[in-house]
């Protein structure tokens, strides 16, 4: 079901949204070679617990053989997609590249927002050219976000930039909803024809969220059930917004600075 927010549900969300950027700025100001991604993990936890708010992601989900996510963010490195799972033995290195996704929930509503950055200097220019059009693209797709406009035109706008630079979409997982439940309706794919699906109205809120890879389409997920993989071991990235359809265009709940 989709819900539209009212002005002081999005005003809730809106501060979800600082406290997310806020932490964000925090986190990436921590990313050092040396750093492990547990000591990325408390510096997060500590910034939502400072501001009041609550992690979105700690705890979540479990079932199908996972265990619940057991941190407060999610850190991916290298091949890995989404929901890596910090640990004190995953210590990062020069060259790395980060993905970083963030939660938190403000008096019941919750804000998404993802970054990938380098440890250090990019380790190649294939790397930082698949980093900078992964962002160009989460930016082509907010230009979407308007009243008036399809849901598919989202997808179709990070396919066009991916296919543009030469990377590949990740078709399995995707943009969503959000608000009471930091996963609602509708599903939002990172790909596929414009002018289909849902039409944007004022009060929906959404995440949107490419995820591009240096090679192919096709993911897998490894043993700890939660942490996804490119199938071929490509460089991956990842850029999250939350958005608010506005009467006039959009606000990104989220922004940073």
């Amino acid at each position: 079901m989709i819900e539209r927010k009212s002005g002081e549900e999005l005003a809730r969300m809106r501060r979800a949204g600082e406290i997310v950027a806020a932490t964000i700025d925090r986190v990436v100001a921590a990313v050092a070679p040396g750093v492990t991604t547990a000591a990325l993990d408390r510096v997060a936890a500590a910034t939502i617990s400072e501001h009041g708010a609550e992690p979105s992601f700690l705890g979540y989900g479990g079932g199908r053989g996972r265990i619940p996510f057991p941190a407060t963010i999610c850190v991916s490195i290298g091949d890995e997609i989404v929901h890596g799972i910090p640990a004190e033995d995953r210590v990062l290195a020069e060259g790395d590249v980060v993905a970083l996704d963030f939660g938190a929930i403000w008096e019941g509503f919750h804000a998404d927002s993802a970054v990938t950055v380098f440890v250090g200097e990019p380790p190649s220019e294939d790397a930082a050219r698949l980093v900078r059009e992964t962002e160009a693209a989460l930016h082509a797709a907010i230009e979407r976000v308007v009243p008036g406009g399809r849901l598919s035109d989202i997808g179709h706008a990070i396919e066009a930039r991916a296919d543009a630079a030469g990377l590949g979409v990740v078709r399995e997982y995707g943009g969503h909803g959000i608000g009471r439940k930091m996963h609602e309706d509708p599903f939002i794919q990172n790909w596929g024809a414009a002018g289909r699906g849902l039409e944007l109205r004022p009060g929906l809120t959404i995440a949107v969220e490419p995820m591009l890879n240096l090679g192919e389409d096709d993911t897998a997920v490894l043993e700890d059930g939660w942490t996804v993989v490119t199938a071929d071991g490509s460089l991956s990235a990842h850029f999250e917004h939350t958005l608010a359809v506005t009467e006039d265009g959009h606000e990104i709940l989220t922004a940073r600075g």
